[in-house]
């Protein structure tokens, strides 16, 4: 059974930071690719960043345009964990962060070239809460 804890989500102010952390288990972690998403009050769940589980991509990184070169996507493969480094917040970051993983290996390639569509991951956390103050 797979299991996706979110965690450290919270309250600040713009150009602050936060990193979210997602606790995986039942699933092969090194070798899984996997993804962050946000949903705002009123608007869709959206495509944050995604990493490949393939170490010949050399773990290749995507991110959407809004938090590119602000956001930072990593694994630790040794604790199963997976991050979002999150720095210089906007007010528009403000959503619930959820972490997600496909049932079988798709490559961060193809996820992103698709646009990050929540119905190509099939296991979701409970997501974790991001409050940005201007």
């Amino acid at each position: 059974q797979v299991q996706l804890v979110e965690s450290g989500g919270g309250s600040v102010q713009a150009g602050g930071s936060l990193r979210l952390s997602c606790a995986a288990s039942g699933l092969t972690f090194s070798a899984a690719s996997m993804g962050w998403f946000r949903q705002a009050p009123g608007k869709e769940r959206e495509g944050v960043a995604v990493t490949d589980g393939n170490r010949e991509t050399s773990y290749a990184d995507y991110y959407a345009d809004s938090v590119k070169g602000r956001f930072t996507i990593s694994k630790d493969n040794a604790k199963n964990t997976l991050y979002l480094e999150m720095n210089s917040l906007k007010p528009e970051d403000t959503a619930m962060y959820y972490c997600a993983a496909p049932r079988l290996y798709r490559s961060a390639y193809s996820l992103q070239i698709r646009g990050l569509r929540p119905t190509d991951f099939d296991f979701w956390g409970q997501g974790t809460h991001v409050t940005v103050s201007s």
